[in-house]
């Protein structure tokens, strides 16, 4: 292992390096006078440039160009998912939690058939439920019908050949995008902000001491190929899960993931996005059920912020998953659990990213397994305590787990942007990726 340096002496050499450093690329159909809405992925840029490639809805005719500025508009322009070429330009903030009038919703307006918050904790408080059996009986079934009045609301179908794109300082919130069985989508410049479930589910059976899970993701990718998510924003606003009290406890998490790909997905490309202040981030396949997904989930995330995100940066099962050139951002604290988790027939090939650790993150926590094999990292960087250093995050892994994880994944990734040299990524990647950037 080399020895370590200085940040400023690493920063400053990466400098120079920096300057030579290509910004995000443009589109296959290149340049500013093209509009954003047109554009689409460049040849070679990550899976979804595979096969066909990913153009969205650039072949729209006019009559379906639409700019949206209400949840209203938004789920009329998307048309229940249907497959004609479309560009939903989103501007301002659109809130998924209002009424066709604009009206506010709340909690209670989705609670029916009798459901409390207060009733269902008394009934399923394990002293009561106990612990070996998930919960079932009238207030769960009321939990689940206040459920579906809530997805019915805000989670609208994104159907094929779709490019949706913020204009200006665009904001999505409350809201979960629903990518499903659908192929060739654009999602640009937007940024995505608490999808929050009123009706989180309890489970005591799920792990040593319960958990409670909630549905909403700002958005899942279900069933679906060649989709492109790049320069967003994602965030829980101004209701971290961080904030929100423990019950029976446990976390009372409101929150599930902020970019899901799963069930038999394919081909998608996550670029220069900004994921901040979360807990269960990125999960890319959702089952070790090899009859849905091997062969497939073949995912590209490349150029983006993790700001103090605690895990599934990202979780993997079965696909070829490329990680190259990702900024890490993980303050000191005992809630971090990991960034790789490598799950059942994963192939992770993660190069040239970087971290920045706080107090007390030891290198060997990046990787976890769940179940899988093997994992090949190279070329990482991790600046701690004012030095930066090149790490063997998988030797530091295997020092301290067992059974080790291999380095030998079976493949090489091929489409991709040129990787830039890890000490590269802290000057480019914090200032270029996220919303906003694009015009």
């Amino acid at each position: 292992m080399p020895a370590p340096t200085t940040t400023a002496a690493v920063l400053a050499a990466a400098l120079c390096a920096a300057t030579l450093t290509a910004v995000p690329a443009a589109s296959a159909a290149t340049g500013h006078d093209v509009p954003l809405g047109r554009r689409t992925l460049p040849a070679g840029d990550g899976w979804a440039a595979a096969t066909t490639g990913t153009t969205g809805g650039a072949a729209a005719d006019d009559a379906h160009v639409f700019t949206v500025r209400t949840r209203k508009e938004l789920v009329t322009a998307l048309n229940k998912g249907d497959a004609t070429p479309k560009i939903i330009y989103v501007k301002g903030v659109i809130d998924g939690n209002t009424d066709d009038t604009g009206a506010r919703l709340t909690c209670d307006d989705y609670a029916t058939d009798g459901y409390t918050q207060p009733a269902y904790l008394a009934a399923y408080d394990p002293a009561v439920w106990g612990r070996d059996a998930e919960p079932s009986g009238p207030l769960e079934d009321a939990r689940a019908a206040s459920a579906a009045r809530q997805t019915a609301q805000i989670k609208p179908k994104v159907g094929s050949n779709t490019t949706i794109a913020g204009l200006g300082n665009a904001v999505i919130k409350g809201l979960n995008l629903h990518v499903d069985k659908a192929d060739n989508i654009i999602i640009r410049n937007i940024r995505f902000q608490d999808a929050y479930d009123c009706f989180p589910q309890w489970d005591p059976t799920d792990g040593a001491e319960g958990n409670w899970n909630s549905l909403y993701d700002n958005i899942s990718v279900t069933g679906s190929t060649h989709v492109w998510v790049d320069h967003n924003g994602f965030d829980d606003g101004g209701y971290p899960d961080s904030a929100q009290p423990l019950y029976f406890g446990r976390p009372y998490q409101v929150h599930d993931g902020e970019l899901d790909i799963t069930s038999g997905s394919d081909l998608a490309t996550v670029s220069w996005n900004r994921f901040a202040d979360h807990d269960k981030t990125m999960l890319i396949g959702s089952t070790n059920n090899p009859a849905a997904d091997r062969g497939k989930l073949n995912v590209t995330v490349h150029h983006n912020v993790f700001d103090t995100i605690l895990q599934r940066a990202p979780r993997v099962r079965f696909g070829q998953v490329h990680v190259y050139d990702n900024y890490y951002d993980i303050p000191a604290g005992d809630e971090y659990v990991y960034s790789f988790g490598a799950g059942v027939e994963s192939k992770i090939y993660a190069e040239d990213n970087f971290f920045r650790l706080g107090a007390g993150v030891d290198p060997g926590t990046i990787i976890y397994n769940w179940g899988g094999t093997a994992l090949h990292a190279t070329g990482t960087l991790v600046a701690s305590g004012g030095k930066v250093r090149q790490v063997d995050i998988l030797a530091a892994h295997n020092a301290t787990h067992d059974p080790d994880l291999s380095g030998d994944v079976g493949w090489t990734p091929a489409l991709h942007t040129r990787v830039d040299p890890a000490a590269v990524v802290p000057l480019t990647v914090p200032l270029l990726a996220g919303p906003g950037r694009l015009r």
